[in-house]
């Protein structure tokens, strides 16, 4: 029998309540830290990976609810961060485990969003909540243990500001370029816009040495490293509130340096190209979207997280080809650019649902490279 590991943390019961820009009110138990934080509800309906949702730079300020109704099972882990912090606003769950079964974790999820005062509530239902966002859309809320007159509450998240024209990635990019690995493989500049971890590692495992640059860096200071390629990070917040970023990307592109795009990067290449963004009713977030490469014909089971996407219909045969579509509901999920050397997509192949369907595109970027250079030569 595998052992069972108790929260030494303080699990006396405490209330909480969530409340709605439109007016509905839930009330449950306080887990994590005591105290009140909002931003807009979403749902995740990954069966695992809280942790690396948690920490996720795309989810920056916004209130995470998870589908899945058992949530602290397994512990939390350091080797689980994307980021050095949480970046969700707070935690909404149907169950809290405060006992998890999980020898290499360091600590109860608990004890993990206390020591980073990370609020969140347990009891609700989590599936009423769904449905409610699903048929309304996504809307701001408030979730609080220290103020429970629903009034207030309500208040609080109508004035809560809107995740439509917030720009957010100057909030979680790093302060100052640094080194991530150096060595003689492809040189790989990350504009960090709220890049993982876990992409980094991906371009870490093919040997690779990359440099990661603010996302307020000149493309003057990047090209003085004089990479092989250009990569655009993850990150959160309205592509459309990034007028510097987005010329950024345009210039980029004159350089004739290959590129590559994912979430918010892949959004802000598609800006600079001319296309449109718009933000959805929904969203995407979760480790179950098939994912069709009209390219190859084969469908990948990928991992999402995007409140904004690129608009079919501003997709022009002269400016970038369709590459990938989401089965679901048929939105754009990559496209290859046609005058430049460069491709994008809005999911993450770096995340492992399928578990390694689409890890081939960091492959993609690095042949790319290769053929420049080719070029380059002759």
């Amino acid at each position: 029998m595998p052992e069972i590991y108790t929260s030494s943390q303080d699990n006396e019961l405490h209330p909480c309540k969530l409340a709605l820009e439109d007016g509905t009110v839930v009330t449950g138990t306080a887990i994590g830290y005591r105290g009140e934080s909002g931003g807009e509800l979403c749902f995740n309906t990954s069966m695992a990976g809280y942790q690396e949702i948690l920490t996720d730079p795309s989810y920056y300020g916004q209130m995470m609810m998870m589908t899945y109704p058992h949530i602290g099972n397994y512990g939390a882990m350091n080797v689980d961060m994307e980021a050095s912090r949480p970046m969700v606003s707070g935690l909404v769950v149907r169950q809290f485990s405060h006992q998890y079964s999980n020898q290499d974790a360091d600590e109860s999820l608990d004890a993990f969003m206390k020591r980073f005062k990370l609020v969140g509530i347990s009891g609700v239902e989590t599936r009423a909540l769904v449905r409610r966002i699903r048929s309304k859309g996504v809307m701001n809320s408030i979730v609080s243990s220290t103020d429970l007159d629903d009034e207030s509450l309500v208040a609080k998240a109508r004035d809560w500001p809107s995740m439509e024209g917030l720009e957010l990635a100057s909030r979680v990019t790093t302060e100052e370029s640094f080194d991530f690995t150096s060595g003689e493989g492809m040189r790989i500049a990350v504009v960090d816009y709220g890049v993982k971890r876990s992409i980094l590692h991906s371009f870490e495992s093919r040997g690779c040495a990359i440099r990661v640059f603010s996302a307020a860096t000149s493309l003057e200071e990047i090209l003085s490293w004089n990479p092989d390629g250009l990569f655009f990070s993850n990150g959160p917040g309205d592509p459309r509130a990034m007028p510097e970023s987005i010329d950024l990307c345009r210039n980029a592109f004159e350089t004739g340096i290959p590129m590559f795009g994912i979430c918010l990067g892949h959004q802000l290449m598609s800006l600079a190209a001319g296309l449109s963004v718009y933000k959805m009713y929904v969203g995407h977030r979760g480790a179950n979207h098939p994912v069709k490469n009209l390219i190859t014909g084969k469908v990948e089971v990928s991992t999402q997280n995007h409140g904004f996407a690129v608009d079919g219909e501003s997709l022009s045969p002269d400016i970038a080809e369709l590459t990938h579509v989401n089965l679901n509901d048929q939105t754009v999920e990559g496209i290859r650019f046609k005058k430049h050397t460069a491709f994008s997509v809005q999911y993450h192949p770096e995340a492992s649902p399928g578990p390694h369907d689409s890890q081939y595109l960091f492959d993609t970027f690095l042949e790319d490279i290769k053929s420049s250079v080719k070029v380059a030569i002759l």
